[in-house]
């Protein structure tokens, strides 16, 4: 299987995706360059984590102009699969391919911490695999993840099942005492009403090699697989 990481000036998470794709999960990773237009075939896009062009104005806001981002808003909206983490998926609401927008966090200070997650739904290619019932022990990183929309799209998102993962405490308890962030309805990652495009403020692949001590993350990537038929 044949992933693709876009790096833009800023991305910090860019060789931690790779190196979980390519050593850990042992698939193809190709780099692709913000000033690329092309996807090189790819099966699987991923945008990272980091601080793209600074995190100047919002972020993710000028990250969305960049070139590669006409491919991929193309690819995406063909059907093909697409995942962002952290300020990944800050530019995928800031390119329209996801709903809603992340704010500062509600402390109004950046947040990098374990944080708990709690699967919503098995309806999802990067959740399949996870039990509804279990927690999730997965780094956050960031000053802007407070995921807001307003009542008629969080409705939505309800609806269609397309909240991904909640915040939770280590029992799975969904609380307020568990958001980290004030994110509405305690939400940590959602999809797009075609179940293609996927994005989370926790850091998967940060929790996915044993040498960390936590591998919490790393069922995403094997739901990812399973969907392609890779074995894992």
């Amino acid at each position: 299987m044949k992933f693709g990481v876009v790096i833009f000036p800023g991305s910090n998470c860019d060789h931690d995706m790779i190196y979980v794709l390519k050593d850990i999960m042992k698939q193809e990773v190709v780099k692709l360059w913000h000033k690329d237009t092309d996807l090189q075939n790819c099966d699987f896009i991923m945008l990272p984590g980091g601080f793209s062009f600074g995190d100047y104005l919002r972020s993710g806001a000028i990250a969305r102009f960049s070139p590669i981002m006409t491919e991929v808003i193309k690819y995406a909206n063909k059907g093909g699969f697409l995942m962002g983490v952290c300020n990944g998926f800050q530019i995928l609401c800031e390119s329209g391919l996801l709903p809603g927008a992340l704010l500062h966090n509600n402390n109004q200070k950046f947040i990098c911490k374990n944080a708990f997650i709690k699967s919503q739904t098995n309806n999802s290619l990067i959740t399949s695999l996870i039990s509804d019932q279990s927690s999730l022990r997965i780094p956050i990183a960031h000053g802007e993840g407070r995921y807001f929309a307003d009542e008629k799209t969080i409705n939505e998102l309800k609806n269609n099942d397309q909240i991904l993962f909640r915040y939770c405490d280590e029992n799975g308890t969904i609380n307020d005492s568990s958001n980290p962030n004030g994110s509405l309805d305690n939400i940590a990652g959602i999809c797009n009403s075609g179940r293609n495009v996927f994005g989370m403020m926790p850091h998967p692949e940060r929790a996915s090699d044993g040498e960390l001590q936590n591998v919490d993350g790393k069922i995403l990537f094997e739901s990812i697989l399973q969907h392609f038929g890779v074995e894992v």
